[in-house]
């Protein structure tokens, strides 16, 4: 069995530490409703997002959603890979895996 403090800094499927930060794995899906978190997709993030994928709307509108969340500036949320394709990697410079419990609030 483990303990707990073990399981509250146990990285979730779409993270992967790197030496800056954070790199997110995420399924986006474009045009919807509102921007949101709404769960997993495989071990990928699925994140919803108002903007179309258009001249890259969606992927700046994703890169703010991430800062406000994560209280860093637009600066530190860069976009790795994935610019035309709903597969996408963000790395967000400055957070550590405790600072992931964020998203799902």
């Amino acid at each position: 069995m483990q303990n707990s403090a073990t399981n509250e800094t146990r990285k979730p499927p779409f993270a992967r530490q790197v030496k800056t930060g954070i790199a997110l794995r995420l399924h986006v899906i474009p045009k919807s409703s509102r921007t949101a978190v709404c769960g997993l997709h495989g071990d990928a993030l699925k994140i919803k997002v108002q903007a179309p994928p258009v001249d890259g709307a969606a992927n700046k509108a994703i890169q703010k959603f991430l800062a406000k969340k994560f209280r860093v500036s637009r600066s530190s949320v860069q976009l790795l890979t994935g610019a035309s394709s709903r597969q996408k990697e963000f790395l967000i410079n400055g957070i550590d895996v405790k600072d992931l419990k964020i998203l799902f609030e």
